[in-house]
């Protein structure tokens, strides 16, 4: 049995809504999280600019351990799944594909909604992904600006995120949607708000349960921990504010967690 750790990575917090998930379906595995903070939002910046980002922080996490790694990010994986595949052949990599196969399926009016950055639509993998997944589905793309930022900011229940929400989903009612795809993982922290917005009978799909069961899948391969030892150990990292890191940790999942501050030069990432 293996003790390495799991690495995952994310812009910022939204990350946390699939660590929360791992944590459930696999506790006795240690976890290294790192919010790349000082570029948040990835939904604004290029695709070569977030591949930058990515491998930089793969790189971190490997000299850390880590045995697998999560790209918790539905932007990141858009921008950066199939090169970091490309230039870390030996490590095993989990990445975030946008819900739409389940949500087809699930779908009764064939009008699904799918809720994500402008870099995650831009992406091959979406493309692909619509294309072996929604053939006779209607799918109508929403961007919601400034959305995450509020989110990182703590304000998930604040006037501004309510208009942002409702203004994103008011006209998804008028097209006969009935089930809602979540592509950014900042957004499941935000799920009563859109459940309420969206109304009665509209499913919402997060994906982090698919996410932790695949991740389960390669534990197999890489060597799991000893499922009948103690709980696993959770360590932060942030190119922002750390300390804020923690505390978002403890108050969205329920996490008390050492957070440690790294910091960009160039595309060198170096512990403060």
């Amino acid at each position: 049995m293996s003790q390495d750790p799991i690495g995952l990575l994310d812009s910022g917090v939204g990350g946390l809504s699939v660590l929360r998930e791992l944590l459930r379906q696999h506790p006795q595995e240690d976890y290294l999280y790192f919010a790349d903070q000082a570029h948040v939002p990835y939904g604004s910046r290029t695709l070569e600019q977030v591949r930058g980002y990515c491998e930089s922080i793969v790189r971190f996490l490997r000299a850390q351990g880590a045995k697998l790694i999560v790209v918790a990010c539905n932007t990141a994986s858009a921008a950066a799944l199939h090169p970091l595949r490309r230039t870390f052949p030996e490590l095993r990599f989990v990445g975030m594909e946008p819900a739409v196969k389940p949500a087809a399926q699930a779908s009764r009016s064939r009008s699904v909604g799918v809720l994500a950055t402008p870099a995650t639509f831009q992406g091959k993998l979406f493309a692909s992904v619509v294309e072996r997944f929604a053939q006779g589905v209607e799918l109508i793309e929403v961007v919601l600006p400034g959305l995450v930022e509020q989110i990182e900011s703590g304000q998930l229940e604040s006037p501004a995120t309510r208009r942002i929400l409702q203004q994103g989903l008011a006209p998804l009612r008028s097209r006969g949607v009935d089930t809602l795809v979540l592509a950014c993982t900042h957004y499941p922290f935000v799920i009563p708000q859109i459940r309420q917005l969206a109304g009665d009978g509209v499913e919402v799909i997060d994906p982090a349960p698919a996410i932790a069961r695949q991740t389960g899948r390669l534990l197999a391969e890489v060597g799991p921990a000893d499922p009948n030892g103690p709980a696993g150990h959770v360590t932060l990292y942030s190119t922002g504010d750390a300390p804020a890191l923690a505390r978002m940790a403890e108050e969205l999942i329920q996490l008390r967690a050492e957070s440690l501050s790294m910091s960009w030069r160039g595309l060198e990432l170096l512990a403060d």
